[in-house]
């Protein structure tokens, strides 16, 4: 099973929903999530805030932190989660962002990146700063996987990237 149906079943028999505001993933999450038979049980959608405006506008991050912190920042990602799951209305956010290169951004080096998860409900979002090396579209496709397993661990499952 992969690590979008796994997170996907979960949610499902929680009865949960999920939305998702990525930034240098461009959609992938989204994509990976869709592709799996059934994801409308459990995934609502999702912003792609690709441009920093878009964060404020679209996932909701407050102007004062992107003026302050810019758009690759672990509260800006907190932020991301937090709003993308009260705009979609959904009970967990997941979010992205980071520098996938090919050129370091803002001071931020190549493969610097942060993945959150909110639970509104549950308090404060979970931040992961990663660290990965590899092309654009590695980077991209191990953020995905990244952003998957820190959503499994806060819902108390086994990281379903494990072995992949």
């Amino acid at each position: 099973m992969s690590a979008a149906a796994a997170v996907l079943a979960a949610l499902r028999e929680r009865s949960e929903t999920l939305a998702t505001a990525e930034s240098l993933t461009g959609g992938l999450i989204g994509e990976l999530l869709t592709g799996v038979p059934g994801a409308s049980a459990a995934y609502v959608g999702g912003v792609i805030s690709y441009a920093t405006r878009l964060k404020a506008t679209l996932a909701d991050v407050d102007p004062a932190t992107l003026a302050e912190l810019g758009p690759v920042a672990a509260r800006t990602a907190a932020e991301m989660a937090a709003g993308v799951a009260g705009r979609c209305g959904a009970d967990w956010g997941l979010a992205v962002t980071g520098v996938a290169g090919p050129q370091p951004q803002d001071g931020h080096p190549v493969g610097q990146v942060f993945v959150a998860v909110a639970h509104p409900a549950s308090g404060p979002p979970q931040v992961r700063e990663l660290r990965l090396v590899g092309t654009r579209s590695e980077i991209r496709a191990q953020t995905a996987e990244a952003a998957l397993a820190l959503l499994a661990e806060a819902l108390g499952m086994p990281d379903p990237t494990a072995g992949v």
